[in-house]
């Protein structure tokens, strides 16, 4: 009987349907557990935490666990994110007419899958990619692990495999954490940096519906959705002070720093520099933008409206 109450208790809703609460995720959860264990969906469950259905969360920080009328009524007008290549997915429902792009790159290390394999598939060097996704270069490249592959390298070889069930993201920073912020706390950072604060809320909003709790399938991470390798440039060549790689603030702080610094390569202009933002400004350089990256472009160009720009 003890065994009996006990399997209940698992297989217990999370919460009621009364009212929301607050949920810390436990280790392996999923969005999709989640949302099924409550009788919802992926899209209604994570429209109601600001986050992408792909989103993968991560233990120890909280998440909101609404009731299915609050879900449903996320859902109508939520932001969805898209990741961008800041190595350096929606924006809110219906703006400029299209959903966003997925995150670039994005790849799920699969069993007999080596970081040296994938960096000469991507033609890169080994380092650069360990580099952009906090990896140990000397170390051992783990199944499930989330990592960003350099934009337009072919898919390595484990792709043809089934992605594992159980993901991991780098013990790197900047670290997913709880907590969010405001259109106002953004603008007060783009302020004192001489960046758009319409532009960083907008591109905020795009990448993470403003969650700093938020990880892509990329690799990204935090409100502005700020790669590993972009956090270390930024804190070694553009921040004035140590920035906390655990706080939401200077998530941000890191993301408008660099794009501070896209704004400064396009000459200013807006387009341009959300386009570096998510395809990567050498890339963008290269071979211009991506169709993926125009209708990121377009989501950000409309956003900007909606917080004064």
């Amino acid at each position: 009987m003890r065994r009996l109450l006990s399997l209940l208790v698992l297989l217990a809703p999370v919460t009621t349907a009364q009212a929301a609460v607050v949920h810390t995720v436990a280790p392996g959860e999923t969005l999709w557990q989640l949302a099924a264990m409550n009788n919802m969906t992926t899209r209604s469950f994570a429209a109601a935490n600001g986050l992408s259905p792909d989103a993968h969360i991560v233990a120890g920080t909280t998440i909101q666990i609404p009731t299915i009328a609050e879900a449903a009524g996320a859902l109508s007008t939520a932001p969805a994110t898209g990741d961008g290549d800041n190595d350096a997915d929606d924006g809110v429902a219906g703006v400029a007419g299209a959903a966003a792009p997925p995150p670039m790159g994005a790849y799920t290390v699969r069993a007999g899958d080596s970081l040296s394999a994938i960096a000469m598939t991507a033609r890169v060097p080994m380092s650069a990619i360990a580099a952009m996704n906090g990896l140990d270069p000397n170390g051992v490249l783990v199944s499930g692990t989330i990592i960003k592959l350099p934009t337009g390298s072919p898919a390595p070889a484990g792709a043809a495999q089934p992605a594992p069930a159980t993901t991991r993201v780098p013990q790197a920073a900047p670290y997913a954490s709880s907590g969010r912020v405001t259109s106002a706390d953004i603008a007060a950072v783009a302020s004192r940096n001489g960046v758009p604060a319409s532009l960083a809320s907008a591109i905020a909003w795009q990448e993470s519906g403003f969650n700093n709790a938020m990880v892509s399938g990329a690799n990204a991470r935090g409100v502005m959705q700020v790669m590993p390798g972009t956090w270390s440039w930024v804190q070694a060549n553009l921040a004035r002070r140590h920035l906390d790689p655990n706080s939401a603030i200077d998530n941000v702080g890191a993301g408008v720093l660099y794009l501070g610094h896209l704004l400064q390569q396009t000459g200013g202009d807006p387009a341009l520099a959300a386009a570096g933002y998510y395809q990567g400004i050498g890339s963008v350089r290269a071979i211009g933008m991506l169709p993926e990256t125009k209708r990121y472009v377009a989501n950000v160009m409309a956003l900007r409206a909606r917080f004064g720009g």
